[in-house]
């Protein structure tokens, strides 16, 4: 594809930019807080840090120093892959999240994997269904929407765990909890699914092509999964790369609902105690994600469409430059 090369070393210089950027204002916003970190963790006696101990994180993060010392020293470890070390444990901070960040991983695949299958049944139906039952569907998103995920949490938890018995509350990790938190997780992300894919549908089903198509006798089933699909399927991925921030920040709620141990678990505890690097490192990691993924969707989309083309830039004739 023409101009594609190009087209990629920009958009991964745009990320990488977006990135820093999103580290700088997470430790601006955390640096204007109100209290002491030092004060109010390192020389709490419940934390049992010496003094020889609280000289070295003082030192390590440059507390001692201006906010724009601290910065640079913060940003020069972040990039080189250095997260920090825990002002509450004096544990390093990659090994905190390491050890919480597979189960959150795991509803969050598990709630994506959910809100596919429900977007695509609800796309799907509206196309192939009686009409009564249509307008049914197409008014799913809607309500999926407006139902917060820590109310559909709860309601599942009440009727599957204490009326039904499936799971237990005291066993967040067992098969049944996780897949019922993920459908807690992924209802409400598969409302802009389905309401993308069911436009897509709906234009696509009123093109030329589809119309022929039709009057060759082609049934509907057919015409949708041949023809109309494809096309229509093509905005999802990009509201897919969108819903990655929803879904990073649904899960430590509805992790805290399930009492799941991960990131959730991690940033409610951090806020508590005010361990100011975890904090930072969390959010920071949630951005480099969040950008990752809408970058491999930008890269992807032009492969997938051969219809989109990377901008040209914009040549004028010479006869209209000596003309003017």
């Amino acid at each position: 594809m023409h101009g594609y090369p190009g087209f990629a070393a920009r958009r991964v210089g745009q990320a990488v930019v977006v990135v820093l950027l999103a580290y700088v204002a997470t430790f601006v916003v955390i640096s204007v807080l109100p209290g002491d970190p030092v004060t109010n963790t390192l020389r709490n006696p419940e934390n049992g840090f010496t003094e020889d101990e609280i000289a070295r994180i003082v030192g390590y993060y440059g507390l001692d120093q201006p906010v724009l010392v601290q910065l640079w020293e913060s940003l020069s470890r972040f990039v080189t892959g250095d997260l920090g070390v825990s002002l509450r444990s004096n544990r390093p901070v990659a090994e905190s999240i390491a050890e919480v960040l597979p189960s959150t991983l795991v509803l969050a695949a598990g709630a994506l994997a959910v809100s596919v299958a429900l977007a695509a049944a609800v796309a799907l139906g509206t196309q192939v269904l009686p009409r009564a039952a249509q307008g049914v569907l197409r008014s799913l998103p809607s309500l999926f929407l407006s139902v917060p995920n820590f109310v559909i949490g709860l309601v599942l938890i009440h009727v599957f765990a204490l009326e039904l018995g499936l799971f237990r509350i005291i066993e967040p990790d067992s098969g049944w909890a996780t897949a019922f938190a993920a459908v807690a997780l992924g209802i409400p992300v598969s409302a802009q699914l389905a309401e993308v894919l069911v436009s897509g549908l709906d234009h696509e089903s009123r093109q030329e092509y589809a119309a022929v198509a039709r009057s060759r006798g082609l049934g509907r089933g057919r015409l949708l999964l041949r023809h109309l699909l494809r096309p229509s399927s093509l905005p999802v991925v990009t509201v897919l790369a969108l819903t990655v921030g929803e879904l990073l920040g649904g899960a430590l709620i509805t992790e805290t609902i399930f009492g799941r141990a991960g990131i959730g678990s991690l940033v409610e505890s951090s806020v508590t105690t005010q361990d100011l690097p975890v904090l930072q490192a969390v959010v920071s990691l949630a951005a480099v994600v969040f950008v990752l993924v809408n970058l491999v969707a930008d890269l992807v989309y032009p492969l997938l469409d051969p219809r989109v083309r990377t901008p040209r830039p914009v040549t004028v004739p010479r006869e209209e430059l000596s003309a003017a």
